[in-house]
């Protein structure tokens, strides 16, 4: 059995706002970006570097889904990006106005900070240990 997960929906606000945030903030790529209605598009980032799974920014319909941005895990960390150069990335996205929720710590796994994104998910940043 081969089988893998290749994307995660990420409720949002607005597409563009989205895509400004992941692309020129945090430098994903986008993937793609497919009008599929007057109020509907498919649109994929994906961090830079190895692995396949991207995240789809898909735009809240609905009041229901409207009160998921930001919070699609009740507050816990939602996604995890690891990176060959913890410092790099954080003091990168740190000039880039990222905030940082809980300041760098070096754990028995390797170097992590959380930071939210623009919506206030949580990230964690990790450079894993050797």
């Amino acid at each position: 059995m081969n089988q893998r997960i290749a994307h995660i929906a990420l409720v949002v606000k607005d597409y563009d706002e989205a895509i400004n945030f992941y692309c020129n903030q945090l430098g994903f790529e986008l993937i793609e970006d497919t009008v599929m209605s007057a109020t509907k598009r498919w649109v994929m980032v994906k961090s830079k570097g190895e692995g396949n799974c991207s995240l789809l920014l898909a735009k809240a319909a609905g009041e229901e889904q409207e009160s998921r941005i930001g919070n699609q895990t009740g507050g816990r960390v939602f996604l995890f990006l690891y990176t060959d150069d913890f410092w790099r990335d954080y003091n990168n996205y740190s000039s880039k106005g990222i905030v940082f929720v809980r300041e760098p710590k070096d754990e028995t796994y390797g170097t992590v900070a959380v930071f939210k994104d623009l919506y206030g998910n949580l990230w964690d940043l990790i450079e894993p240990k050797q």
